[in-house]
């Protein structure tokens, strides 16, 4: 793989060439309870496969489809718990912030701001994360080339802040479909800076279950064995206990008792992706068969 400038976060390096990052959680925050739970239990598994682990889960999902759907406990509730995991089970935290005035309350607690893929051309928003000194996640729109992504990650380094990532989580195609374009993850990485494949998002059918998002779980393990072999630095997977009564995304999401499985055969791709030998990338247009 191309090398990238590395971001660290806490005590965990993002881009080195290292173990591959775990970015995981629920979709959002349903309870204390559940949130804790899931990142103890997500933990340990990354624990076993000496994976570096990051826990994801949202305050507030700004972005449904339906105004009947539920949103989250909201910024203060949210916060508190995301502080509980954090404390409790001792691994940093991503959280996906709307509006510029929430950076500098939100980055008290989490460690990795995330810009929502809708909104990663919101300058504002953007500007605001970045000078909170927080590593900032910029996920790529639905709606954008990966090349385009260099003027979102201006953005942040021109507001003095280099501890970017960029996130991959599928393109528009046609109605209520994604696809991923796996040359889209190399070519990310030539940007500069690591890149995190959203796996389960990417399987999202937006708008597809007419008042709400549906997906295509089954999906999840040939998809995310796609993108790692393309070479990434991270993979984002929402995980839940039971996904069919998950709050926000249950048609894509990991069911947790498979998350280990599915990470021994991701760890052993990406060993083989990081193994030295030759590259392909510098073979030209003239290069024939």
């Amino acid at each position: 793989m191309s090398p990238v400038h590395p971001v660290q976060i806490g005590n965990i390096t993002v881009g080195g060439g290292g173990p591959l990052l775990l970015i995981a959680g629920p979709c959002v925050i349903e309870s204390e309870d559940l949130a804790v739970h899931v990142a103890q239990c997500v933990k340990e598994v990354a624990d076993r496969l000496g994976l570096p682990y990051i826990f994801k889960a949202s305050y507030d999902k700004a972005n449904r489809t339906s105004i009947r759907s539920a949103r989250g406990p909201g910024l203060r509730e949210g916060l508190r718990v995301l502080a509980r995991v954090k404390q409790q089970v001792g691994v940093p935290i991503l959280t996906d912030i709307h509006e510029p005035a929430h950076a500098d309350l939100v980055a008290e607690v989490a460690d990795v701001l995330q810009i929502p893929a809708f909104l990663c051309r919101q300058t504002d928003l953007i500007v605001a994360a970045a000078r909170t000194g927080r590593a900032v996640n910029i996920k790529k729109g639905q709606f954008l080339a990966p090349n385009d992504m260099r003027h979102a990650i201006e953005k942040v380094v021109a507001s003095g802040n280099s501890r970017v990532l960029v996130t991959e989580r599928g393109t528009s195609f046609g109605y209520n479909n994604l696809v991923v374009d796996m040359r889209g993850l190399p070519m990310l990485r030539e940007l500069g800076y690591p890149v995190v494949f959203d796996v389960t998002h990417s399987l999202q059918l937006p708008g597809g279950g007419q008042d709400r998002t549906s997906g295509l779980a089954e999906y999840i393990e040939p998809l995310a064995s796609a993108g790692v072999a393309a070479g990434v630095d991270g993979v984002f997977l929402e995980v839940h206990p039971e996904p069919s009564q998950a709050m926000s995304d249950a048609g894509n999401a990991l069911r947790l008792d498979r998350l280990e499985r599915l990470l021994q055969r991701l760890t052993r791709i990406d060993a083989i992706v990081k193994e030295p030998g030759p590259g392909t990338r510098d073979q030209g247009p003239g290069t024939r068969d």
